[in-house]
């Protein structure tokens, strides 16, 4: 009896992303909650720029490319164009949280009723480990050798915190990947926000605290570790805004 297997709407391209990333994990999340609703034929995925740039090799949906942050942008014209289909955005926090804020948060004051998976390392991971918008105080990176120095950088952007405050979107949410509990609560949110769009309920955000084991310095096992001890008690879990049940900040 098969007990475990590998999504349908997953490629058998072998993924590019580095030992230990997280990003593999969430592909599977994402691609088996396309399998769930059996929608596969009818989603459309897009990815921007970031480590994420080639997922259009791994999911078996259709997928789009779109320029650095404009993945709200081009989801938003996908759905408005196609209110049939599935559409979902895959993006890292460079690019949602950096270049890409203006299109997030946009799409979510207007409830546009797409998926946004929001994957958060604390850093920028394909262009070699530069300080991100949600790179912790005091963390080193490429472009903060001495540690992140809020007095000139700032402190670091709480995505679901500050989207929670808008109006607009159905459903705000930050999970995590580094043991099987959270990875099973990712499983469920991201379902969640996938069933908001299918039930047409508006636009739903999963953040997901992932690792980057090569551009932190640290083994795979390390990292998880790391996000334990380091980025869930600035980035705490849980459910943040949900219009269709109870707000919450934990």
């Amino acid at each position: 009896m098969i007990v475990f297997q590998k999504p349908k709407s997953l490629t058998d391209a072998e993924l590019h992303y580095c030992p230990g990333c997280t990003h593999g994990i969430i592909h599977r999340l994402v691609a088996e909650a396309i399998d769930t609703f059996d929608v596969e034929g009818k989603t459309i995925g897009v990815a921007p720029v970031g480590c994420s740039v080639l997922a259009y090799n791994y999911f078996r949906c259709d997928m789009v490319e779109a320029a650095h942050g404009r993945a709200p942008a081009v989801a938003t014209g996908l759905k408005r164009a196609l209110p049939e289909n599935v559409i979902f955005t895959y993006q890292g926090d460079g690019d949602l949280a950096s270049i890409g804020m203006a299109e997030t948060v946009h799409a979510a004051t207007r409830n546009e009723n797409i998926t946004v998976i929001f994957v958060n390392n604390a850093i920028y991971g394909m262009t070699g480990g530069q300080m991100a918008p949600t790179s912790l105080p005091g963390q080193v990176t490429q472009t903060s050798p001495y540690g992140r120095d809020v007095k000139t950088a700032g402190y670091p952007i709480r995505m679901c915190e500050m989207l929670s405050a808008l109006d607009g979107p159905e459903y705000i949410v930050r999970v995590a990947v580094n043991n099987v509990k959270n990875v099973r609560n990712a499983k469920k949110a991201i379902e969640k926000a996938f069933r908001n769009q299918i039930e047409n309920k508006g636009f739903s955000l999963v953040e997901v605290v992932s690792s980057c084991p090569t551009n932190w310095g640290m083994t795979p096992q390390n990292a998880l570790k790391w996000i334990d001890e380091n980025m869930l008690p600035y980035y705490p879990l849980g459910v943040y805004k949900d219009r269709s049940g109870q707000e919450a900040a934990k």
